[in-house]
């Protein structure tokens, strides 16, 4: 029997002036073969998000004596502070200042320099009242309704750095016998790449890995304005971008109608019935997702 998916956080509601409600629902669950979920979702007053902690293969060693369940855990909280003492600042700002406190939450004990130090994806949305922030690094896509539109904001560095990870991967002669060589290699490559030019950037270590984000800002009011918006991570959007059972608006609608924690379940059934469709080493994911519903305001 597969365990029931675990929901991390209850709907809330809050009210922003007079005219503007935002009604957040989320769920998040490791895969049913693990008890440690690597993801994290949270809501603090008018910030949300998502986050994905990297999974570190097997008997490869990070220089920390933390794992990325600690580091996503720790980076909501910094994160949660930030907004709080800093409420007007940009959420790259706001985002560096969370890296940079994690980092003095390793305590001295840790390399942080190491190539495999622990790290996460972030997508990040702000309610502004009438206009919403938004920030997405590395590989966790926010998908938006605004102005009748469909719309994803992804950041495809990782996607593109992979592209020479999958090139290094492919010059090591093939056979059972080089598999374990070759996923050593390619792991190895994709760690120079991280938080480099050229490469991608992810929230680990370096506080300036926040500037590299995808960012933006939209209305809350009139024509154009947000009225949905989903965070997800990728064990969550792999039902669009790994198994194309869904389209953008098809996920936005299930999520909407059934419940993010039925999104889920939909993802565990791909991941069983559809394995030959998956473009990851894992057999099955952290999925996470955070749904906000904005209520129509005043023009």
């Amino acid at each position: 029997m597969r365990p029931p998916t675990i929901s991390v956080a209850a709907e809330a509601t809050r009210v922003v002036g007079a005219a503007r409600t935002m009604r957040v629902r989320s769920a998040s669950a490791p895969p049913p073969d693990r008890p440690v979920n690597e993801d994290f979702v949270f809501r603090f007053g008018p910030l949300a998000g998502v986050l994905d902690g990297a999974t570190v293969p097997e008997g490869f060693d990070t220089g920390c004596v933390h794992g990325p369940s600690w580091y996503v855990r720790h980076l909501a909280a910094r994160l949660g502070l930030a907004e709080a003492v800093r409420p007007t600042a940009t959420l790259m700002s706001n985002l560096a200042a969370a890296i940079l406190a994690v980092r003095a939450d390793h305590g001295g004990e840790c390399d942080l320099d190491h190539p495999g130090t622990p790290s996460s994806t972030v997508c990040l949305l702000r309610d502004g009242g009438d206009h919403l922030d938004y920030l997405v690094l590395c590989d966790s896509p926010l998908v938006l309704d605004a102005g009748g539109r469909i719309s994803v904001v992804t950041d495809d560095r990782l996607d593109a750095a992979m592209g020479a990870v999958r090139a290094t991967v492919a010059a090591v002669p093939a056979g059972s016998a080089d598999r374990l060589t070759r996923f050593r290699r390619a792991v190895g490559v994709q760690r120079e790449r991280m938080n480099r030019t050229h490469g991608y950037w992810v929230a680990a270590a370096d506080p300036d890995a926040a500037f590299h984000a995808v960012t933006g800002t939209l209305p809350l009011r009139g024509p154009g304005a947000v009225r949905r918006a989903a965070l997800l991570s990728d064990g969550a959007s792999a039902l669009v971008e790994q198994f194309g059972l869904l389209d953008w608006a098809g996920l936005l609608d299930v999520a909407t109608a059934e419940g993010p924690g039925a999104l889920i379940d939909r993802v565990r059934t791909a991941e069983r019935d559809h394995p030959d469709r998956l473009r990851r080493h894992k057999p099955a994911d952290d999925a996470s997702v955070l749904l906000c519903e904005f209520d129509a305001g005043e023009p």
